[in-house]
């Protein structure tokens, strides 16, 4: 039963890892400077970084010790999540991006609630 466990645990973390480098792509794309950097080729951690603008920054950090969500404002820390809560605020970025369509005038902006 443990080693099933584990497997499957693993199996989340690289699901989640290889959705963190996409959604750093979608990000990118739009405008906005992400990153997902990952150790290695197996995929057992990442750090996701984007930046929203006005000094907003939410840091994602996933490996086999645990997941954390950080959201700061102003080098200040607003927010820190972690496990399913941290999951669950990743989500809600995600279906913001899938909301967001990109201005012609350049001022891009995800308003998020916090």
């Amino acid at each position: 039963m443990f080693l099933r466990l584990a497997h499957q645990h693993r199996q989340f973390v690289q699901d989640l890892v290889m959705n963190l480098q996409a959604l750093a792509i979608v990000l990118e794309r739009r405008g906005y400077p992400a990153s997902c950097y990952t150790c290695g080729d197996q995929m057992n951690s990442a750090s996701f970084m984007v930046s929203l603008g006005d000094n907003h920054l939410i840091r994602f950090l996933v490996s086999d010790y645990g997941i954390t969500w950080t959201e700061m404002r102003d080098d200040r820390e607003l927010m820190k999540l972690e496990g399913a809560e941290a999951i669950n605020q990743l989500q809600e970025l995600a279906n913001i991006v899938k909301q967001f369509t990109p201005t012609s005038s350049g001022n891009k902006t995800l308003s998020k609630k916090c």
